[in-house]
């Protein structure tokens, strides 16, 4: 099975309800989809490609010297020794720094900090649209989302994004680019690299899938408090990094998520007959658990989020 491919620019005209509900179908059957013709100019988003990679230039030393490097070298040398090798599970393969309005910034490559500010501006309007949709797809009153995101005005949503680079890696057997997990937050939208893949998704059957490169798309998926605010229509669905032997393959994930102190609780009815409506509780609250809990199961951190409110 293919991720979804939408061609965004049909939101407006003819095949509006088409477009409609082929979201829909994204958000509710698999939990990721790309987006084409989203209106982000191509010239913007070559330039984001340019100043990531020369940023990881600037950066690659840093990684060879990485934690993750060395318990790799330890255990091929282990190996060589005639021991079993046993894979890493308590790091990725992964160099990463997050961009925030509120802290520093890289100051080279020279041109990084105007184009990824320019870039967050337009990836956050993209995803305030895509709230939008998706209130008209699960039928709460206009602006619900955004008011449980904000506190209903007081707060400003969380805006984060994560520029990741995962190396060629030798044992690509031995440790993964990024250990599977669901988002703990709202809105996910990514633009991975459009040549080296990686991406895989698991879908409700339990099959890993790749999300394929596609140029200058973004794909989209929806994290954990989405799946609360939707009573389970739309699930956070888990998604992991594979480590490569060839290619140095970029990733730059945007996050648009509820204020710390926002409230989230479903709004709208639970789907399925007989089922139970998700928790309500504080968005930093479950962050708390979230960022102890990131690579297990969803399950415990909603039920945590349950026995805290009861109290």
């Amino acid at each position: 099975m293919a991720i979804p491919v939408i061609d965004f620019s049909k939101l407006e005209g003819p095949e509006r309800a088409e477009t409609m509900a082929a979201i829909a179908a994204g958000f509710e059957h698999v939990g990721f989809f790309q987006l084409v013709n989203t209106g982000i100019p191509d010239e913007l988003l070559e330039r984001v490609k340019k100043v990531c990679s020369d940023c990881y230039k600037l950066r690659e030393q840093g990684f060879k010297d990485s934690n993750p490097v060395k318990a790799l070298a330890e255990l091929v040398e282990k190996e060589g020794e005639g021991l079993a090798p046993r894979k890493i599970e308590s790091m990725d393969w992964e160099d990463v720094f997050t961009l925030q309005d509120d802290l520093p910034w890289p100051s080279n490559p020279p041109a990084f900090k105007e184009t990824m500010m320019e870039y967050r501006k337009e990836l956050k309007k993209l995803a305030e649209k895509l709230l939008g949709v998706m209130e008209e797809l699960l039928g709460p009153e206009e602006g619900h989302i955004r008011k449980a995101f904000t506190g209903d005005g007081d707060f400003e949503p969380f805006y984060g994004t994560k520029v990741s680079h995962y190396p060629p890696c030798p044992r690509p057997d031995l440790v993964d680019g990024l250990r599977a997990h669901t988002d703990a937050g709202g809105l996910i939208l990514l633009f991975q690299d459009d040549r080296v893949g990686g991406l895989q998704v698991q879908l409700p059957d339990g099959r890993w899938v790749d999300v394929q490169p596609l140029e200058n798309a973004i794909v989209i998926n929806t994290g954990d408090q989405i799946e609360v605010l939707s009573n389970g229509r739309y699930k956070s669905a888990w998604h992991r990094i594979l480590a490569t032997r060839d290619g140095n393959r970029r990733s730059v994930a945007s996050f648009y998520n509820p204020a710390r102190l926002a409230s989230i609780a479903p709004a709208t009815p639970a789907a399925g007959e007989g089922a139970a409506d998700y928790p309500g509780f504080v968005f930093g609250d479950y962050m708390e658990v979230y960022t102890k809990q990131k690579f297990g199961p969803k399950e415990p951190r909603f039920a945590a989020m349950a026995t805290a409110t009861k109290k």
